[in-house]
């Protein structure tokens, strides 16, 4: 028996997954129904005793525990059939199975077959000496139908566990007449033979595979029972009608188009359905585009390729006026715009526009520049003035100042206090009797910046 790599059960056990819920064992996660009552402690008197059983492909069928055989998910057993007996997996069983029987229509009557037993390592071996002539069976009837020239598709053959029957799925688009073909399959393997018609929604199912959302089939996983899909759903969705999008790995139209057609229906209610061209003053509006969600609808008018958004109410309103043989002056508006207010609603954007551009912008203020006083003397702000320390409030006087021209960069302007008054004398000439040159002066002033080093000297003590 193959084992699920999720439980313990391996190929030396019979037992199953003892998970209570899901199967861990031959098509895990196919068709399955989680038992959401398993735990709630049900009185075993009034247990149900039919339960579900699971074969190849996801096929389920109802059998009644009338031995009432301690079963788990998972675990195979033998079960009745005409003319011989088959091995399945349990796949549901207690209140939940009554509920799937009132989905199905299944009456709980004499028809429903027995189980027999829990199959045993001989019955399991046995069945598998009989799945493996499943695959050369299934070539070799393709190659007699193809012989024959039935226009017919072969897609599956089942075999009993007691290898007296075989069961033959195939899909055809018109009634087929297999009567010759059953002949030649009979007198090839020597068993009894049984045709069984699938659609091709079904054929997907048993094969199974991944969808394009990521997600495995719908028809391999939880449906059993399918309805009909129309190109309708898609148009009523706004989808595009590209066959290659629409359809599935059946090759029909996808099962999901109906998921949420009942929502799409019941919101067009609210959306007018206009039927031809709605009449305004600035032309001829079509539809082009309509968002049933948003309840917005665009027009182009004369075809252009510029599209308007209306909103469903007002679409109503116009068709309204249409047929009272009104014709508003635009999608948006009922009456022309009065142009007296039109001109002043644009002279006052004017105003606004220019007095945004007449207001100048503020000039920075400037430093005041030293002014000579009465007597000659230059004065000094007293942003600038010389602190005890011999500093300045502002840090560096020469912060923020331009170079003036005819002077070097590199040469340091001096402070505003040592700078020469107006009553002064040409270098050379004693004055107080303090005969300091501008070059020394020059040296002070780095002193004072914090320059490293002693100050030069001329071979003079000073």
């Amino acid at each position: 028996m193959a084992g699920c790599s999720n439980c313990s059960t391996g190929t030396d056990n019979v037992g199953g997954c003892q998970n209570n819920g899901t199967c861990g064992t031959s098509d895990c996660n196919k068709m399955n129904s989680f038992d959401w009552l398993s735990h709630m402690g049900l009185p075993e008197m009034d247990k149900f005793d039919i339960v579900e059983i699971k074969f190849k492909g996801g096929r389920k069928d109802y059998f009644r525990n009338v031995d009432y055989l301690p079963l788990t998910t998972g675990d195979p057993v033998v079960v009745d059939v005409p003319n011989g007996h088959h091995i399945g997996y349990v796949s549901l069983q207690g209140e939940l199975v009554r509920l799937q029987m009132q989905k199905r229509k299944i009456k709980d009557d004499d028809n429903i077959l027995r189980i027999y037993r829990i199959a045993n390592q001989k019955d399991l071996d046995k069945w598998q000496d009989a799945k493996n002539r499943e695959l050369p069976t299934l070539y070799r009837g393709k190659q007699i139908i193809d012989e024959i020239s039935l226009k017919m598709k072969l897609s599956d053959v089942e075999f009993q566990a007691d290898g007296s029957k075989a069961t033959f799925y195939y899909s055809a688009e018109d009634r087929v007449d297999f009567r010759e073909l059953i002949k030649f399959l009979a007198s090839e393997f020597k068993i009894r033979i049984e045709m069984r018609q699938i659609s091709l929604r079904q054929e997907a199912g048993r094969l199974g595979g991944i969808g394009v959302c990521g997600r495995e089939l719908c028809c391999s996983t939880w449906i059993h029972d399918f309805k009909s899909v129309t190109t309708s759903a898609a148009r009523y969705q706004n989808l595009s009608l590209n066959p290659s999008k629409l359809s599935g790995q059946c090759g029909r139209l996808k099962c999901c188009l109906n998921y949420e057609l009942d929502s799409y229906m019941s919101a067009l209610k609210d959306i007018p359905n206009v039927e031809k061209p709605l009449l305004t003053e600035a032309g001829t509006a079509k539809l082009q585009k309509t968002d049933i969600f948003r309840k917005l609808m665009w027009f182009s008018y004369n075809d252009d390729n510029n599209w308007h958004a209306v909103d469903c109410i007002r679409v109503t309103e116009i068709m309204e006026m249409n047929e009272r043989g009104e014709t508003p002056s635009s999608l948006k508006q009922d009456k022309e715009i009065d142009s007296e207010e039109v001109y002043s609603n644009s002279n006052r954007d004017l105003e606004l526009l220019d007095k945004k551009f007449s207001q100048t912008k503020k000039k920075k203020k400037r430093k005041p520049k030293n002014k000579q006083g009465a007597n000659g003397e230059e004065t000094v702000p007293a942003s600038v003035q010389k602190q005890p320390n011999g500093g300045t409030p502002s840090g560096n006087p020469n912060r923020n100042r331009k170079p003036s021209q005819g002077r070097s960069q590199n040469r340091p302007k001096p402070f505003p206090s040592e700078q020469p008054q107006a009553n002064t004398k040409p270098v050379g000439e004693v004055s107080g009797g303090n005969t300091e040159t501008p070059k020394k002066k020059r040296r002070s002033n780095n002193r004072r910046r914090g320059n490293s080093g002693p100050p030069k000297t001329n071979g003079s003590n000073e």
